[in-house]
């Protein structure tokens, strides 16, 4: 299905199930930082692909992407951003120390890699006991680099599907670890055929 063809209430749909979703990783990440997190409710939207750098704050700010496939009964890819600064915090309490620059050394990437994998399990875990599809993620990818590249790395699949991409996308915030938050960006991109998927499974015809 392109992603231009879907109704209101189609998107609406994708982004229940979006919410549930990121219930469980916020739990998830909740269990692993040890204080609350707080969400946003999932945007679901249809874009440009060459657009979506500037919905992150502009091409040139420095992110660390963590990105894993979709595994299983659909395909796609999931894209976790951490602006710099909110990347440095979560070392901070994942690993408690304080950590006053980003150094990506092993330890530090083991550990950004492994919050990107807890969440897209939980994520994928928990919509596909809802569709009753078998969802997996794949071995994590870590970037550090302008949001343009990290962003550009992930999309670059995405674009042999035409021009648009639909974009599932929440912020988390932790408030409780010291006296800034952290903030990160949780992107789902479907390829155009799992949509067919999800929504013959929100049906019940899958």
């Amino acid at each position: 299905m392109p992603f231009r063809e879907l109704n209101s209430i189609q998107l609406d749909a994708l982004r229940e199930i979006s919410t549930i979703g990121m219930g469980h990783a916020a739990t998830a990440l909740s269990q692993i930082l040890e204080q609350r997190i707080d969400l946003r409710v999932p945007k679901v939207s249809i874009m440009a692909l060459d657009t979506v750098p500037q919905q992150l704050g502009g091409a040139e700010s420095l992110m660390v992407g963590i990105t894993l496939q979709i595994l299983g009964d659909a395909r796609g890819n999931i894209m976790l951003l951490f602006p710099q600064e909110s990347a440095c915090r979560l070392l901070s309490c994942l690993l408690h120390r304080e950590e006053r620059a980003l150094v990506l050394n092993e330890l530090n990437v083991s550990a950004l890699k492994e919050v990107g994998n807890i969440l897209a399990s939980a994520y994928l875990s928990a919509i596909g006991n809802l569709l009753r599809k078998t969802l997996i993620p794949s071995v994590p990818l870590l970037a550090y680099d302008m949001a343009g590249a990290v962003v550009d790395y992930v999309l670059i699949d995405l674009s042999k599907g035409g021009d648009l991409a639909l974009m599932i996308e929440t912020d988390f915030v932790a408030t409780d670890c010291t006296d800034r938050s952290i903030r990160g960006h949780f992107f789902m991109l479907p390829d155009p055929g799992t949509l067919e998927v999800f929504l013959s499974a929100l049906k019940g015809d899958g």
